[in-house]
């Protein structure tokens, strides 16, 4: 199996930084359920989003990047430390009104980027959505952020409101929700600049996740509904982030990342890959990835090389000179020599694995991806994906020729068919499967070392049932009035 490599231009110097003063300042924006053809650069039609194809055109915009999974919580988990969301043991979507999922969070042993930044000296800031556990024990200022400011979890799972500890507002004013996040990440740039420190920002919005709201100065603004004005002013929000970075003096040396935590809810945004959020088909996993540094992107680009999102914690690391850890696995690769134009120590043909949370259900290699037989039983209960509920025979497509996956090429290359059935065979012993826990798998963090850890809250009835007491009599502990919430929120 063979897969063709882009050239990429020499665009950034693969180095690494020991002198303070020469350590770039790092924004990561992850924007929420925006798909690959969401904004101009990348096809969108019915709204203009032209700070963010700035960025591209001044950059290096990648065509096939691909999440680690198709919902929020576990695509987030492997950007941040690196690995599969089902090495990182966080491979669930956390919602904390589900029982079996309250008293469940990103572990706090697991390392992620911010601790790396806060290592290497940077002042480290978060704003927006975190969605890896809301107990105090999992929040974003236990996992490296020394600042946070924003919703923790989904709006309909609760629509709190924090800065740092505080609570600011009770219920979110959704069509304030991007200048609130404008005003705090502009300030962060500004004040940042009159220190001697650099910044590390991980600026998370939730939109385009419903609900949405536009403020009154966009309402209307675009040629695609409410959505669309929401579009528009996230790119606003862009606008003024970069405006800010260049009045402080420190645009050149700032690395900008913008890109998504997966697909969109509506295929219409994720053409031209079939499928959305919530499935294994590519328009739930590639999305947008931009990649903006003034000061080492000489020669601006278009690069069609296959990354992930756990290749962002070595990129990063590397580009602040701090090596990776020697006591995990890491599933990303170190981009900068391939920013170079050097070639990836990661083969072409080597296997990216599509977990939809504990189920295995798809592998790339190079240009083949085989979809794999699965039952109803060992899906999440989000899967959308209907025409492969319960796939009997595996199926294959060839993505260079089939982008759309639509022509099933399986028996006419039984070979690849059997060689990708033997990599999923070997693979499930060490990232799990339904019910099945890896070799390889690190601790889910949770309240309950001892309690179990479900995936799906249809199984919660396998739990102990002396265990299943003691959490829930915790949970009233903690949360005595979570019904009267609950029923509030109704």
């Amino acid at each position: 199996m063979k897969f063709r490599l882009a050239a990429v231009s020499l665009f950034l110097v693969a180095c690494s930084y020991t002198n303070a003063a020469e350590q770039p300042n790092v924004i990561f924006m992850l924007c929420d359920d925006l798909g690959y053809s969401d904004i101009g650069c990348y096809g969108a039609r019915k709204v203009k989003t032209p700070h963010i194809d700035q960025l591209a055109t001044e950059g290096v915009r990648f065509t096939h990047f691909h999440t680690a999974a198709s919902i929020c919580s576990p695509s987030r988990a492997a950007f941040l430390t690196g690995a599969y969301p089902q090495r990182a043991g966080l491979y669930m979507g956390i919602n904390p009104n589900r029982t079996a999922h309250w008293f469940l969070g990103l572990h706090p042993d697991e390392i992620t980027i911010a601790e790396r930044f806060k290592q290497a000296g940077y002042a480290t800031h978060m704003v927006g959505k975190w969605h890896l556990g809301t107990e105090p024990e999992f929040l974003p200022r236990k996992q490296g952020f020394q600042h946070y400011y924003g919703m923790p979890r989904n709006y309909s799972h609760s629509p709190q409101f924090f800065d740092d500890d505080e609570v600011v507002f009770t219920k979110t004013p959704l069509e304030r929700l991007t200048p609130l996040y404008t005003q705090r990440v502009t300030s962060i740039i500004r004040d940042s600049a009159k220190t001697d420190k650099p910044f590390f920002l991980y600026y998370a919005h939730n939109y385009p996740h419903t609900p949405y709201k536009a403020s009154k100065k966009f309402k209307g603004t675009s040629q695609d509904g409410v959505r669309g004005d929401v579009m528009q002013e996230l790119d606003w929000s862009v606008g003024k982030m970069m405006t800010a970075l260049n009045d402080a003096g420190v645009a050149d040396n700032t690395v900008v990342i913008f890109t998504s935590d997966n697909g969109p809810t509506a295929n219409v945004y994720a053409k031209p890959y079939r499928g959305t959020k919530y499935v294994t088909l590519e328009g739930g996993h590639r999305v947008p990835f931009i990649v903006h540094w003034p000061a080492r992107i000489k020669s601006p680009s278009v690069s069609n090389t296959a990354i992930n999102a756990m290749d962002l914690f070595p990129t990063l690391s590397a580009a602040i000179g701090i090596p990776l850890p020697k006591d995990r696995v890491y599933d990303g690769e170190n981009l900068l020599p391939l920013m170079a134009g050097k070639p990836l120590k990661r083969q072409a043909a080597e296997p990216f694995y599509y977990y939809n949370c504990e189920n295995l259900q798809a592998i790339r290699c190079g240009q083949w991806k085989l979809h794999l037989p699965r039952s109803k039983e060992q899906l999440p209960f989000w899967d959308k994906n209907k025409a492969f509920a319960s796939l009997q025979d595996p199926v294959l497509y060839n993505l260079d020729a089939d982008e759309s996956e639509s022509t099933n090429v399986a028996a006419d290359n039984p070979i690849v068919v059997q060689q990708m059935m033997g990599l999923a065979e070997s693979i499930r012993p060490e990232l799990g499967e339904f019910m099945q826990r890896g070799s390889s798998q690190r601790p889910t963090g949770t309240l309950f070392p001892s309690g179990p850890v479900i995936s799906h809250e249809k199984d919660w009835g396998t739990a102990d049932p002396t265990t299943v007491k003691e959490i829930e009599l915790e949970r009233q502990k903690r949360h005595p009035n979570r019904k009267q919430l609950k029923k509030h929120r109704q």
